[in-house]
């Protein structure tokens, strides 16, 4: 996918998340809460956009608040399934890797543009996503621009049926 369009769908996201009022109540659909998880549908203008996603259950550094998500995304429109991505709640920098663990299985996001980053290459990312359904927390970790590191701890619980549904709400 473009980087122009990732970009847009950026947008899309933390309009969800930071100004969930300004979108049209006919435009964003809750499927459903799932423990740790929940399902989202967007319709607007490229079509219809559903996601998986979390917050994390625990975030360091404790003393900084920020708006960290994880999602796993479908756009039927422009063939695009299992995308995930992150947002730390901060402008990634570009000299550090951005890592997700999980037990023994490691995962590196290719690319990251202001505070959101993606995996670019669809096999991986699927199996991630069956790494994340057999597994209880997933640890990402980033650095921002002051090369300070972050760890964010999701919780797996309810990302199998919220994927499930996803999917479904996109299919």
């Amino acid at each position: 996918m473009s980087l122009i369009k990732k970009i847009f769908y950026f947008f899309i996201i933390i309009n969800f998340i930071y100004f969930p009022n300004k979108l049209l109540a006919n435009e964003v659909k809750k499927i459903g809460k799932f423990k740790d998880w929940e399902s989202i549908t967007i319709k607007n203008d490229s079509g219809l956009v559903c996601f998986a996603q979390t917050k994390p259950v625990l975030q360091s550094p404790k003393n900084v608040s920020r708006e960290a998500r994880l999602f796993v995304s479908f756009r039927p429109n422009e063939k695009i399934a299992d995308e995930i991505s992150i947002t730390a709640g901060y402008e990634f920098n570009n000299k550090n890797s951005i890592i997700a663990k999980s037990g023994k299985a490691k995962y590196k996001f290719d690319i990251s543009q202001d505070s959101f980053a993606w995996m670019t290459d669809n096999k991986k990312e699927k199996k991630m996503i069956r790494t994340m359904k057999k597994g209880s927390r997933i640890m990402i970790t980033g650095y921002n621009q002051e090369g300070s590191q972050t760890i964010d701890h999701y919780s797996l619980l309810g990302f199998t049926k919220a994927y499930g549904a996803a999917k479904k709400g996109c299919s």
